[in-house]
């Protein structure tokens, strides 16, 4: 089997996961996966596409530049500078994009902030982290609607060959060195994004039966 065949199936896998999960609402989000170092060839989701289903067009192969490698009708994801931005400045070997209500939600609530904070979850141990009351933050940007200002933006935060940036009130980027390792680090984010809503929520209830009862 061809590496570009061993990570299209690979990608493919992710994507299934991912759609199960519901996390693809509309058309929205991108995927991609690097296919070789020397030339830089990565896969990334087409455009407009129903990532839910599973077809021989869901991705094509882009080089450093995010351009088609081979003449085809497909069209890049609209944010494969985003991709291009970590393939270009890491060792990533993933990068995964994606729309949730969660997500969304927290980076307008903390986004004048310029980030979240989340420290002493279990959950922080899939990032490699095992200190105790350790701590994990993520940079919320603004969402430009210029994708290169946007990449550009992005692209400062994107110094390590595992990360993360939230956009505010558009989604998430996460890369790791691995398919799975990006996952992971997805999975976890979306758990800690979701459990610290929830929280809040039940704060609030707390806090407003408490003045009631007053």
């Amino acid at each position: 089997m061809s590496q570009l065949l061993k990570r299209w199936n690979e990608l493919a896998e992710v994507k299934e996961e991912l759609a199960n999960r519901d996390w693809f609402f509309g058309t929205s989000g991108n995927l991609s996966i690097k296919v070789s170092n020397e030339p830089l060839h990565f896969l990334v989701s087409s455009s407009g596409k129903d990532k839910r289903k599973k077809t021989n067009e869901d991705f094509l192969l882009v080089d450093k530049n995010g351009k088609q490698v081979e003449s085809t009708s497909l069209k890049p994801s609209a944010e494969t500078l985003l991709h291009q931005q970590v393939y270009n400045k890491t060792n990533a070997g993933c990068s995964l994009h994606i729309h949730t209500v969660d997500n969304n939600v927290i980076s307008e609530l903390y986004g004048d902030a310029g980030e979240i904070v989340f420290k002493s979850q279990e959950i922080i141990k899939a990032f490699g982290i095992w200190e105790e009351d350790a701590e994990i933050k993520i940079p919320i940007i603004y969402n430009f609607a210029d994708i290169p200002s946007l990449a550009n933006e992005f692209s400062h935060y994107v110094k390590e060959d595992t990360g993360a940036v939230l956009i505010r009130n558009h989604g998430i980027t996460v890369w790791g060195k691995t398919a799975f390792d990006a996952k992971k680090h997805l999975e976890a984010w979306e758990f800690l994004f979701s459990y610290h809503l929830k929280l809040l929520s039940v704060k609030n209830v707390l806090r407003t039966q408490a003045e009631i009862s007053i």
